[in-house]
């Protein structure tokens, strides 16, 4: 039986004269891949945040993997890996130069660097890109950059909001392939999207 990695209780967040979210709870078993799916304004960008402990809430707890975020937020950020809707790379950094970057920002100690950078890279399908400057890949494969740089400390948690935001079809499908092998390998996702077609490729 499968238990929660993320459980949030209660949760209410306003921004000046708006309820984003209002007594928010849900439950989210590990090794899922857990669709959060509305319409654009519904929310899902503050859950998101909020559950990464990027946001403080009016009220409610968020815990991941039985800790509390908002206690104990930089143990809760080693537990997690979060991409933004507008993730922003180097551009002039190479591959390989934006994950060590990502995994020196993560407190990967030294001597794990590189393996973490080479296990990522094949991971994320850019082993033979690793000499190439950000900049001049495609928009999948710098997407998949970006959640490299999610995953280079391998959490239990990733949460991507709308990752697959402006690829085309065939980029999206790698993209979904990439989700279902990160499920194999043991960690649990929350995609935030509005589009049903794709989320059905690969939710749990």
């Amino acid at each position: 039986m499968s238990t929660a990695i993320i459980e949030v209780a209660d949760l209410t967040f306003d921004y000046p004269g708006f309820r984003a979210l209002n007594r928010v709870s849900l439950s989210i078993d590990a090794g899922s891949v857990t669709a959060l799916v509305g319409p654009n304004g519904a929310g899902k960008t503050t859950l998101l945040r909020c559950i990464a402990a990027l946001e403080t809430p009016l009220s409610g707890t968020v815990r991941v993997a039985g800790l509390d975020v908002y206690e104990s937020p930089r143990e809760a950020h080693r537990l997690m890996g979060y991409l933004s809707d507008n993730f922003g790379l180097y551009s002039d950094l190479t591959v390989a130069q934006s994950l060590e970057y990502a995994a020196r920002a993560q407190g990967l100690p030294g001597a794990a660097v590189a393996q973490a950078v080479a296990t990522t890279a094949q991971r994320m399908g850019l082993a033979d890109k690793l000499g190439k400057a950000a900049g001049t890949l495609s928009r999948g494969q710098r997407q998949r950059l970006a959640i490299g740089q999610a995953i280079i400390h391998s959490p239990q948690v990733l949460l991507l909001d709308e990752p697959a935001s402006g690829l085309d079809p065939e980029a999206r499908s790698s993209l979904a392939h990439v989700f279902k092998a990160l499920q194999a390998q043991g960690m649990s996702l929350l995609v935030s999207s509005h589009i049903l077609a794709e989320l059905d490729e690969y939710s749990t």
